[in-house]
């Protein structure tokens, strides 16, 4: 657990003749049904080496039709509360002709049929759509094919007679009508085919609808199973407790008898990193293992990422802003050292941004049980699979085809359940359940997740501007301070950047001739790791909030001069006009507001995981306090699938954004988190959300992601409004951490 060498790129899922997990559910349901699928048995089917599929391809790994005509798609994306199992029975049940309220999603199991990010398998980036759009498509038509040519047969007619309506393949001339479940175990025995027509958008019936989300009724009844929720035979209850400090280890146990005496206790594990307690409940396993009177250990001098007894995040922040230099270069275009050197006026300023937790509603769980059979088989929130799989497979010293995966719903998601060896409790109950002998549930502590957690890096830009003689800008310089989570997980580099650091600064479209982006590495103490719209989520902070640093040092209204230097990209300047309109004409203030109060408005541009978003923030201050009142968001992700589900994810992005812009921070002392719940991590109450207006703009451009894109706006537009009001620039969050007041008037 306490091993921090950076994840292997896990893309493969084993051998010929390891499991493949089809979820029991799925067959037990499947006993009445016809499936549409060659050859998976009922039980472990066998997984096709990688090299043999095309990922998207078989249908029989993704549809099961069954004799009520009914569907169950298994999907290649985890379902975290972004929709996307609502998406893909869109997507596949327009080229299908099926009505996506007749889909049961359940997520796929380890397969090289799934891997349809870039050949291999994450749910996170706001990916899963855009990347996999083209292919499900393609699925659902090859499958509604197949159910053609098995009608036709039987019916003795040419495809060409025959035509689909939702469910039922049907011939017009004669009114005969077969439902699909009629023709499954037909469809079956036919090849899939190589080449078919999807449909047009002028006949789309549930793309790009506002259809309604499958998995709303389970949630909102209770019915719905999050990982917390699960159980299997025999099972006992796991609570941990951690070193306080990353890297220690537990010695002494004073009181083990008096533990082990209590009512439900099972036993006590020594755990790598921490300790454990297994007992007949999770609560009594809880009070038992945070009883336990634990002598910490200190690392061991080789120890990897061992957290410094005198860490702090102040030091630390100091630290970044003080590092010099220029950084290795990511992006430049032009001169900017040079036409910096001559500009009529010189505009500087530091930026930073706090760690953040995920602070997600589900604590981190998992269960393990070893079959008969020498299996290992693992109930465990995760991003990916594949990625799980492997390394359970090397925690518990077997080969991955002997790991069974089920990937249950995520009652948290954004980076959460990537796989971070000490944030993730699924090796503990690995070892749990093999020391037992019999299955293992674990959940974490809300106190254990915080101190665990991976972090949000914190963050550190430096910015300098050159303005000409009428206050435009020429030229641009910014250095990004700190590290990336990408470079952190997937190794870099030392002569090259990581995107993850300064995306959201870099690749800016703003018309300024002379602009250079460079990154300075600096190693972070910390455990960091991805969060909602990663590096996106600071950078475009830093630089939004600087560009109306220029604007008023150039004596520029920021919305005009944005509109200005968006001139020659089409796409921007609409965007961020139509979120003006959205608004009802932009106007910066301060201005007087219908209750009396004193208001003003802020606006930033955000172009992050391929869509692109314009926010305008409406604020007040009352009692030192900055209050959002309104947030009008532009959203332009190319093409849509679900109107619907644009809109919440918007809402959801801005509820986030608001909350790290306000209130949320980790702060460390000696090397320790001081907060460890929500009591010391307060996060935005639902008083303080303010009324969000949502425009959807399909440019046409290439489908971008959703469910990030909304979030890195929000920041720079609310502290670009209350810098209006304050008269003096913001330049670090919380905002919580500053006394505004004696500035509301």
């Amino acid at each position: 657990m306490n091993d921090m060498t950076p994840v292997r790129n896990h893309r493969s899922t084993g051998s010929d003749d390891g499991p493949l997990n089809i979820s029991r559910r799925g067959f037990l349901g499947g006993a009445a049904a016809l499936i549409l699928s060659v050859t998976v048995p009922v039980g472990r089917a066998r997984a096709q080496a990688a090299a043999t599929v095309a990922p998207g391809t078989r249908v029989n790994a993704f549809l099961e039709i069954r004799s009520d005509s009914t569907v169950l798609f298994r999907s290649a994306f985890i379902e975290g509360g972004q929709g996307i199992f609502t998406a893909m029975a869109q997507i596949v049940g327009e080229e299908l002709d099926v009505d996506p309220v007749n889909f049961t999603v359940e997520g796929a199991p380890p397969g090289p049929d799934y891997l349809l990010t870039g050949g291999g398998r994450f749910t996170g980036g706001s990916m899963s759509v855009r990347m996999s759009y083209e292919t499900m498509r393609k699925l659902g038509a090859s499958a509604r094919q197949m159910l053609l040519q098995a009608a036709a047969a039987r019916l003795g007619l040419s495809i060409s007679e025959l035509s689909t309506e939702p469910g039922r393949v049907v011939h017009a001339a004669s009114g005969r009508a077969i439902p699909y479940g009629e023709l499954a175990d037909a469809a079956a025995a036919l090849s899939v085919p190589t080449d078919v027509v999807l449909r047009g958008r002028a006949d789309f019936r549930w793309i790009g609808k506002p259809v309604a989300r499958l998995d709303a009724r389970d949630k909102s009844t209770g019915r719905a199973h999050y990982a917390i929720d699960l159980k299997v035979d025999g099972m006992l209850h796991a609570a941990v407790q951690h070193s306080p400090r990353l890297g220690g280890e537990p010695g002494a146990l004073t009181n083990e008898a008096e533990v082990q005496a209590m009512p439900g206790m099972h036993s006590i594990h020594r755990l790598p990193g921490a300790v454990a307690v297994l007992a007949d409940s999770w609560w009594r396993a809880r009070r038992a293992v945070e009883a336990l009177q634990v002598t910490w250990t200190e690392p061991a001098a080789a120890t990897p990422r061992a957290m410094p007894a005198d860490f702090s995040s102040e030091t630390h922040k100091a630290m970044l802003k003080s590092t010099p230099g220029d950084g290795v270069a990511y992006e430049q275009e032009g001169d900017a050292a040079g036409t910096l050197a001559g500009a009529a006026r010189i505009v500087e300023a530091t930026y930073d941004a706090p760690y953040l937790v995920h602070g997600q509603l589900e604590p981190p769980s998992a269960i393990a049980r070893w079959n008969a059979d020498g299996t290992l088989e693992l109930w465990i929130p995760n991003q990916a699979p594949e990625m799980f799989q492997a390394e359970a497979a090397m925690v518990a010293g077997i080969e991955p085809g002997k790991v069974i995966i089920h990937s249950p719903m995520l009652g948290g998601f954004f980076g959460r359940h990537f796989l971070y060896q000490t944030a993730n409790p699924f090796p503990q109950a690995i070892l749990l359940a093999k020391a037992a002998g019999r299955p293992v549930k674990l959940i974490w502590s809300r106190e254990e997740e915080f101190l665990r957690d991976t972090l949000r890096p914190m963050g550190v830009a430096r910015f300098r501007a050159g303005l000409d003689g009428d206050g435009l800008p020429v030229a641009l310089d910014a250095v990004a301070v700190g590290e990336g989570p990408t470079g952190r997980w997937f190794g870099r580099q030392p002569d090259k950047v990581d995107s993850s650091a300064v995306e959201g600064i870099a690749g800016k479209l703003y018309a300024i001739a002379n602009r250079r982006v460079g990154q300075i590495h600096v190693d972070d103490p910390a455990i960091i790791g991805f969060w909602r719209s990663v590096g996106h989520s600071m950078n475009d902070f830093f630089y939004e909030t600087f560009f109306d640093e220029m604007a008023d040092a150039g004596q520029q209204d920021p919305y005009e001069l944005r509109l200005r230097l968006l001139a020659d990209s089409p796409r921007h300047s609409n965007l961020l006009q139509a979120v003006a309109d959205l608004a009802g004409g932009w106007k910066r203030g301060p201005y007087a507001a219908e209750d009396g109060s004193r208001r003003a408005r802020g606006v930033a541009m955000a172009s992050p995981f391929g869509s692109e978003v314009a926010t305008i923030a409406e604020v007040s201050l009352r009692d030192g306090e900055v209050v959002v009142h309104q947030v009008w968001v532009a959203i332009d992700p190319g093409s849509i699938v679900n109107p619907a589900i644009i809109e919440a994810q918007v809402n959801s992005a801005v509820a986030l954004g608001l909350s790290s812009a306000l209130l949320e921070e980790v702060v460390y002392v000696d090397g320790m988190p001081q907060a460890r719940n929500f009591d010391g991590y307060p996060i935005l109450p639902p008083d303080h959300m303010p009324r969000v207006h949502v425009r959807i703009v399909e440019s046409g451009e290439p489908m971008g992601g959703i469910g990030e894109p909304g979030l890195p706006g929000v920041p720079p537009a609310v502290v670009n409004a209350a810098s209006v009001l304050t008269g003096q620039r913001i330049r670090s969050l919380p905002l919580s951490k500053l006394d505004l007041k004696g500035m509301e008037g």
